[in-house]
């Protein structure tokens, strides 16, 4: 399976490395046409995204890069457009979330539970019961942070499956019908003795639904 990873070379190698984990084919791209070659798109972490885009000025919006905040939106308008399975990480969760007309708290009240401070933050989480992460992690799991914003209002389609009890941030959502998956923490870097848990099990779930998801459609 080749997994179309919409990012820069120089930013994306834990993304790489946790696709090659699986023994699966990585294509690090910023051209489109490469992703319609690919069976699958993972939206990777970054930087924030630009507030115009989700009809806001800037109120807190940091290490913004436009030029690629439009190539991941083009991406991920494709996929919806072509049913191609989406996982977004961090970033690419909300690159899903205002492509699918949501929007972003710029700057979360309670950013110090959740940014990066000499390293990711660690914080417990529920899940919503019957939710594809449920299958994976139960009710509640530890998970890792490095972000000072999060998803506001929820684009067409998505739900919510996991936040944090502290203040309701959403953490991972899901899409009611496409196969779009997304988590606000960073599975492939995950420190799997402090959260107790194996982030290569996102990853596994999102290419057993990828897997499926042609199938599916052809009946």
């Amino acid at each position: 399976m080749r997994i179309a990873i919409v990012g820069k070379i120089t930013e994306t190698n834990n993304y790489v490395q946790y696709v090659r984990g699986m023994n699966l084919d990585p294509c690090v791209t910023l051209n489109l046409g490469e992703v319609t070659g690919c069976d699958a798109l993972l939206l990777p972490g970054g930087g924030d995204i630009t507030p115009a885009f989700f009809g806001e000025k800037n109120r807190g919006s940091k290490n913004v890069d436009t030029e690629l905040d439009i190539l991941q939106l083009q991406a991920l308008d494709f996929a919806v457009k072509k049913g191609l399975p989406v996982l977004g990480i961090c970033k690419g969760l909300q690159i899903i979330n205002v492509g699918l007309g949501g929007t972003i708290i710029q700057d979360m009240p309670t950013a110090d539970l959740h940014k990066y401070a000499d390293g990711d933050q660690y914080h417990s989480t529920v899940i919503a019961r019957g939710s594809w992460l449920y299958e994976l992690y139960g009710k509640e799991c530890i998970v890792n942070s490095a972000h000072h914003q999060s998803i506001g209002r929820l684009g067409n389609g998505l739900c919510a499956v996991q936040t944090c009890p502290a203040d309701g941030c959403i953490e991972a959502i899901a899409h009611v019908t496409l196969p779009i998956l997304g988590v606000q923490w960073h599975p492939e870097r995950i420190d799997e003795k402090k959260a107790m848990l194996s982030g290569q099990k996102v990853l596994s779930c999102f290419v057993s639904l990828a897997s499926a998801w042609p199938q599916a459609c052809s009946r």
